[in-house]
């Protein structure tokens, strides 16, 4: 039995903190927290000091694969595999430093994240527990093509989602629109006709698994959640020229239960944001607020590896980019773990600090729920019941 001590805990839910909690863990599960700095007999002792814990970080949306150079892209088509993933693995252990228990990889290549998932699951030290996607479907020359996920008209894309529920994965990525990150790919556009849509979320959801959107554009999100996707990726609601929260559009997704998994935050001194970028934040800040208003779940994603400033590890600076975007430190906390832990289909197992739930926890120095950036001081990781970091 390992008992873990702080000053403070915040349990995933909220609203305040737990003072002088002892998180009791035996076989990688919380048996139980005890307030009060009550003794301990018979267990180990972690004893984090004025350090604040919470659940272990969830990241709803990495790509173990990309390693956050200037070219991504061509630094993963020149890898072989025994390369690519060894770079796969060195993701895993940056992430999981800066208190990220679990990921949700959307996009890998050779289904090579499936491999660490194994490893992981026997040691928690090798990374955080992983939900994979394997490569995500999209089309001919489509956004992210060069991971190998083609899949065209309704028999294709069938195949496709009945490949990767063979294989293992545990939920189904669909690059709904293009992306910036593949040349000639736009962003604005629908891949996919609407039949297709349709035929992989049938499919998917026929084989138990959820489905999942990368859209960033209204156009990409309508059709994603008209057609009965679970989660859109991204959803900024993006338009050319600005930003069109469409609040009908927004009403599906309430009405439907569709969450989105926001992709937020970057490492600081970067380049500034583009200028087509920039002028949009405070639509993008008042959209944002117009999902929590109508009740939209929203849970926070790193979109880790795709850029330098999208380095493995950055997930904390996500944390405090949510209060940046009119979050409150609790709402954001919540997004990172409780929330984050559901869209990820683990909700009665990881995200909370309770009894019977993972033992997963990060402890970080301060106070997050009045200084959000008390997420990037890092004291201790535990995950699985095993001090990892």
């Amino acid at each position: 039995m390992l008992a873990v001590r702080a000053r403070a805990l915040f349990d995933g839910e909220g609203p305040g903190l737990v003072e002088r909690p002892t998180v009791l863990i035996e076989n990688g599960r919380i048996a139980a927290v005890q307030p009060g700095g009550m003794p301990v007999i018979g267990a180990e002792i972690l004893d984090v000091g004025a350090a604040t814990l919470l659940p272990g970080f969830v990241d709803t949306h990495t790509h173990l694969a990309f390693d956050a150079s200037t070219d991504v892209v061509g630094r993963l088509t020149g890898a072989d595999d025994d390369t690519l993933l060894d770079r796969i693995k060195a993701a895993a252990l940056a992430s999981l430093a800066a208190g990220v228990t679990t990921v949700r990889d959307l996009g890998d290549r050779g289904y090579l994240t499936l491999r660490l998932r194994a490893e992981t699951a026997r040691d928690p030290a090798a990374g955080p527990h992983i939900v994979a996607a394997g490569p995500p479907l999209t089309t001919t020359r489509g956004h992210c093509w060069f991971l190998g996920g083609r899949a065209e008209g309704v028999d294709g894309v069938r195949a496709a989602v009945r490949e990767r529920a063979e294989r293992g994965v545990d939920v189904v990525k669909v690059m709904v629109t293009g992306g910036d990150l593949t040349p000639g790919s736009d962003p604005y556009s629908v891949q996919y006709g609407r039949g297709e849509l349709h035929a992989i979320v049938d499919e998917a959801h026929h084989h138990g698994l959820p489905v999942t959107a990368h859209a960033h554009a209204v156009t990409g999100i309508r059709e994603a959640v008209t057609t009965g996707f679970d989660t859109i990726e991204h959803c900024f609601f993006l338009t050319e020229s600005g930003v069109d929260f469409d609040r009908q559009v927004i009403g599906e997704m309430t009405r439907r239960g569709v969450t989105a998994s926001l992709t937020l935050g970057a490492l600081p001194g970067g380049p500034p944001p583009p200028a087509h970028i920039a002028r949009r934040i405070p639509s993008l800040i008042a959209g944002l607020a117009t999902l929590r208003e109508a009740g939209v779940t929203m849970a926070l994603g790193s979109d880790s590896g795709i850029f330098p400033v999208k380095a493995h590890g950055s997930y904390p600076h996500g944390i405090t980019a949510m209060t940046d975007f009119g979050f409150t430190p609790a709402q954001a906390l919540r997004a990172a773990t409780s929330t984050a832990a559901m869209i990820c289909g683990l909700g009665g197992r990881k995200g909370r600090i309770a009894a019977g739930y993972d033992a997963d926890l990060v402890a970080v120095g301060g106070d997050p729920l009045t200084n959000a950036t008390a997420v990037h001081d890092v004291v201790a990781v535990v995950r699985g019941g095993v001090r990892v970091a």
